[in-house]
């Protein structure tokens, strides 16, 4: 299942329009913000979809029924960019997990790359739900060897893929070679075109570089 939330008349497409604009995205501390109330939306979305127990609350006054959750999710994001969406995630299941994986691309000089993965953090993910973010879901390929790499913790009951901006070529790549069918896909827009470089068009460029600076 793949839920595109630009499609409906929210506030996520204001803070989505503002990390595009090529003015805007000078203030890197504000495109961190919207990457991570981006993130808090994401996680009030998802939250719908998850398990809930019965439980009762004594306050000043007397006893609530009352609903919270009945287990609580593994947040895990991409390294370096993921790190704001992770934190608005993060805000909402405030008692979740938490998994990181460093990944970076290694270009060739003929306009191809290979992905390299270099660094994972993960608690046991045996029979948990799994929020798997990163800004970007350009060619899909980081999003699926995390996912693999995260599958060396044990295997969650259900996967949900959060990405700000996918292309649609991601999409399809994710489709076909995400190796378990219990997973669900979360977009904030779904843009048409991806570059040679693997760049998302219009997009809005390099999410790490605008949320932490130039690397080398």
């Amino acid at each position: 299942m793949i839920n595109n939330l630009a499609l409906g008349n929210t506030i996520l497409n204001q803070f989505i329009t503002e990390i595009r604009d090529v003015e805007i995205q000078k203030d890197s501390m504000r495109f961190r913000k919207n990457l991570e109330r981006i993130g808090e939306i994401f996680a009030y979305e998802i939250s719908k979809s998850l398990s809930y127990k019965n439980v009762k609350t004594t306050t000043s006054l007397g006893i609530a029924d009352s609903k919270v959750l009945s287990d609580q999710p593994v947040v895990a994001t991409i390294l370096r960019a993921g790190l704001p969406l992770h934190t608005g995630i993060l805000n909402y299941f405030d008692k979740a997990g938490s998994a990181f994986i460093g990944a970076y691309r290694r270009h060739h000089k003929n306009n191809t790359f290979d992905i390299s993965l270099d660094y994972t953090s993960c608690p046991d993910l045996t029979d948990k739900t799994l929020i798997l973010c990163d800004p970007m879901l350009a060619s899909g390929s980081s999003m699926v060897m995390a996912y693999k790499t995260l599958l060396k913790n044990g295997i969650p009951t259900h996967t949900h893929i959060v990405s700000v901006l996918a292309s649609a070529e991601g999409l399809d790549y994710i489709k076909t070679n995400m190796p378990s069918p219990n997973y669900t896909i979360w977009c904030g827009a779904i843009d048409q075109e991806l570059t040679a470089q693997a760049y998302i068009v219009p997009g809005l460029g390099d999410a790490g570089d605008l949320a932490y600076g130039d690397k080398l």
